[in-house]
C-alpha cells in the first residue's frame, strides 16, 4: 500500500543534534525523523540521552549544535540564518507558541494539587488559549472520559492513584490539541499493576493516529505499538528499525546485551 503525502510528512526532524552540559557530552550527533501518525519508541540504558533528546524536541533544553524541526519549522530560531551565518533566537513568547503545539507527559505527573482532575485539564486551555470556562469544561470532561476517568472529574490528585494521576496528565496534555505527543517514561513511577492502564491510553492514542515519541523500558509496548524502535547508548543512536528488526534481530552486541537485561 502506498503511503499518502500526509503519512510521509515529517512531523519531527532531528538533525545532527549535540547537547553539552558543561564538559559532559550527552547527545553526540543524533538524527531522527518521525512521520505523521508514527509512533517512535526510544529505548536504551539509563543515562543514554533519551530524555535529553525528548527535551530538546520540546525546547526544554537547547541543543548545543544541530537543530530540531517540527512540521518543517526550526524550533527556537528564525527560519533562515542572518547574512553573517548566525541563527537568530526566537523570543520567549514565540518559543511558547511553538511549544504549545507539543504535548509532553513526564515520569512524575506534575498535577496542580489544589485543582481537581477537571480543573487540571481545564487550566491551560483557559489560561493559554483563552477558551471560555464552559467550553474548556466540556472539552475536559470529554478528555477525562477518553482516558477512563469521567467518574473522577471532581477528585483531587491526592485522591487518585498514580495511574489515574498519569491519565489526568495525559488528558491535560491533549487539551491543548497538540500536533504530537512526547512521553518521558510515563509508567516508570507507577506500581506494576497500574502500568497497563496508562499503556492502554497510549495504545488508543496510537490507534487514533497521534504522532508520538515514547521513552520507555516497556518492551512489550514497543513491540506492539511502535512503528520504529530507536536504541540509544552513550548519547548516540546505535540502531533503529521496526520492532522485529530491533527487538527480535538486534545487530550490535551492545543492543543484544541491553535486551538480555530487560526482557
Amino acid at each position: 500500500m502506498t503511503n499518502t503525502p500526509e503519512q510521509t510528512r515529517a512531523v519531527i526532524a532531528v538533525e545532527d543534534v549535540h547537547k553539552m552540559f558543561g564538559d559532559l557530552h550527552v547527545l553526540k550527533g543524533c538524527d531522527l525523523v518521525v512521520s505523521a501518525g508514527e509512533v517512535a519508541v526510544l529505548v536504551g540504558p539509563s543515562g543514554s540521552g533519551k530524555s535529553t533528546l525528548l527535551r530538546c524536541i520540546n525546547q526544554l533544553e537547547e541543543p548545543t549544535a544541530g537543530r530540531v524541526l517540527v512540521d518543517g519549522e526550526v524550533q527556537g530560531y528564525r527560519p533562515e540564518p542572518l547574512p553573517d551565518g548566525r541563527w537568530q533566537k526566537l523570543s520567549s513568547a514565540q518559543i511558547a507558541v511553538q511549544r504549545s503545539r507539543i504535548g509532553m507527559v513526564f515520569q512524575r505527573f506534575h498535577l496542580f494539587p489544589h485543582l481537581t482532575a477537571l480543573g487540571n485539564v481545564m487550566e491551560a486551555p483557559v489560561q493559554v488559549r483563552g477558551l471560555s470556562k464552559a467550553a474548556a469544561e466540556e472539552k475536559a470532561r470529554t478528555l477525562l472520559e477518553r482516558v477512563g476517568l469521567a467518574d473522577r472529574a471532581d477528585h483531587y490528585p491526592s485522591e487518585l492513584s498514580g495511574g489515574q494521576q498519569q491519565r489526568v496528565a495525559i488528558a491535560r496534555a491533549l487539551a491543548m490539541d497538540p500536533e504530537l505527543m512526547l512521553f518521558d517514561e510515563p509508567t516508570s513511577a507507577l506500581d506494576p499493576e497500574l502500568v497497563s492502564e496508562v499503556l492502554a491510553v497510549l495504545k488508543d492514542l496510537a490507534a487514533d493516529g497521534m504522532t508520538m515519541v515514547v521513552v520507555t523500558h516497556e518492551m512489550g509496548f514497543a513491540r506492539e505499538v511502535a512503528d520504529q524502535v530507536v536504541f540509544m547508548d552513550e548519547g548516540r543512536i546505535l540502531e533503529r528499525g521496526t520492532p522485529e528488526e530491533v527487538i527480535d534481530h538486534p545487530r550490535s552486541e551492545r543492543l543484544k546485551g541491553f535486551l538480555a537485561s530487560v526482557l
